[in-house]
């Protein structure tokens, strides 16, 4: 293995944080004085982009630098089989690494965790001890065999059933200061060099901000009045004026200020206990969300810019504070943590085949970052171009059809529901591959809001955005094949006994 450098990390994932509702980003409204401060001594992104549009292939591209293709976790397979994590390339090279969330994706049984020293998800519904051994076993065997993979789907949703009814009303606090508590713990009994990884789920639907957050930005609102269940609106069941997405917003918003407080204490520790100056500091969010842009609420069924351009903001001593217009992908944070640790291609030989070696050209923190060179092949479109995947949205699309079911409600198969969508975005430009409905292209330059499809158009930047997609599907994404199969409760019939007791536990068997 390579000499060690002796420099920590500290990995940061706002969930479903957009960009443009930032203080730090120019929003007019004080969600984020914290990282304002933070960003005097940061390099602050503006055109970070995220390779899918929710939290499990995103996660999953971060701990192994492969795009979702390649990586294969999604809903249609939800978790990460095979590729070496960042955790485990990090603990060969001596790092003492921990990861602490509220998210159900980010747990042993979809494989995120794999790696890390110590891990706990501060989830309600499934508590840590339970998401390992037998339950991870079981996770598997559902996801593996499609005869039972309505029965995973069942179990992820009654996880978030459950953290909806616990979340809804105030029943239980934000996890995210326990999450911090515990990473102050972490690092404090620690002697080895650390890779700390957080994931703050305050900004993802349902939201109930602590009162003091929520009186900052609408005191008079009654968080379970609004509608919190995106996917009644997405089908159509559910209306929102403008003033109930004025109530939604003032709720979000206070969501962002709670998470920037909690960022803010974690900091002011790690200053005053000489954990600061050489640590390696991650802001980003895994996606955003949408409040009504093209008629979707939350952030699934598209992959519009307020879902996948998102924030990041990165301290480190070789990187000057300021404003960076450069495209840069999400992906290549894996080898930019590497690059600090001091790795080599050697440690991730070391490893074997499923271990992803760094790759200088892709790390943010070097100087010939994204710049075309014949040693470096894996730069699709001069570097200049970042790619997106969203395969079927397997959960997503039962609950949703659900909603529409219980309203009377037929859904189109032949439209962005049942879509799988690719993208290739440029900073000029932006083409959008639909399996089920018309293709979309944007001239991001002179129509940031995605308003007008030029995908029909006669335009020489889409037509090198789409040439440049249609490379990266030639040489890295996997065919799009069958849907996946809806399942009913026969799929149960070959269960194990342990998975039906744990599905009854969670509520979804009588």
């Amino acid at each position: 293995m390579s000499d060690m450098s002796d420099q920590n990390i500290v990995f940061i994932v706002m969930d479903t944080v957009r960009k443009d509702r930032l203080s730090v980003y120019g929003y007019d409204r004080p969600t984020t004085p914290k990282l304002e401060e933070f960003a005097e001594e940061a390099r602050v992104f503006e055109q970070a982009v995220a390779p899918a549009p929710w939290t499990l292939p995103v996660h999953a591209s971060l701990f192994t630098g492969l795009y979702p293709s390649q990586h294969g976790a999604s809903q249609e397979r939800p978790y990460l089989e095979e590729s070496t994590t960042l955790a485990e390339t990090l603990s060969e090279l001596d790092y003492a690494s921990a990861c602490y969330t509220s998210n159900t994706w980010i747990t042993p049984y979809t494989k995120l965790t794999r790696g890390f020293d110590d891990q706990d998800n501060f989830f309600e519904a499934l508590p840590s001890d339970v998401l390992s051994g037998p339950l991870a076993r079981v996770w598997k065997e559902m996801n593996d065999r499609e005869t039972l993979r309505t029965a995973a789907n069942w179990l992820v949703n009654a996880g978030n059933t459950v953290h909806e009814y616990f979340a809804s009303n105030q029943q239980a606090d934000s996890k995210t200061p326990a999450v911090i508590d515990r990473t102050i713990e972490f690092i404090d009994g620690t002697d080895e060099p650390y890779f700390t990884f957080l994931n703050l789920m305050d900004a993802h639907l349902p939201y109930h901000p602590p009162e003091e957050y929520r009186e900052m930005f609408g005191s008079d609102i009654d968080s379970n009045l609004v509608c919190q269940n995106s996917k009644e609106y997405n089908c159509g069941a559910r209306e929102i004026d403008n003033d109930e997405w004025d109530d939604i917003n003032d709720l979000y918003d206070a969501e962002l200020r709670h998470i920037d407080t909690e960022l803010d204490r974690l900091f002011k520790w790690l200053q005053a206990n000489d954990e600061w100056e050489e640590t390696l500091i991650v802001v980003c969010a895994d996606h955003g969300e949408l409040h009504g842009e093209h008629d979707l609420y939350g952030h699934e069924f598209g992959i519009y810019d307020p879902i996948v351009n998102v924030p990041l903001l990165i301290k480190h001593p070789k990187l000057d504070p300021g404003r960076d217009e450069t495209q840069v992908e999400l992906v290549d944070l894996y080898h930019t943590v590497l690059d600090h640790a001091g790795a080599t291609p050697d440690d991730s030989a070391a490893l074997g085949d499923n271990a992803l070696p760094i790759n200088h050209y892709r790390s943010i923190l070097s100087s010939d970052y994204r710049t075309p060179s014949d040693d470096d092949t894996t730069l699709i479109g001069d570097g200049e171009v970042a790619f997106i995947e969203y395969f079927q949205p397997v959960i997503e699309l039962n609950q949703l059809e659900g909603k529409a079911q219980a309203a009377g409600i037929t859904l189109d198969t032949d439209s962005r529901f049942y879509s799988r969508m690719r993208a290739a975005r440029r900073l000029d430009g932006k083409y959008i591959r639909n399996e089920r409905i018309p293709d979309e292209a944007y001239r991001l330059d002179n129509d940031p809001d995605e308003q007008f499809n030029y995908a029909e158009a006669d335009d020489s930047i889409i037509e090198e955005v789409e040439t440049t997609l249609s490379e990266f599907e030639s040489r890295i994404a996997r065919e799009w094949t069958d849907a996946v199969p809806q399942q009913d409760d026969a799929a149960l019939d070959g269960m194990s006994e342990e998975a039906k007791e744990r599905l009854q536990y969670f509520g979804y068997r009588e």
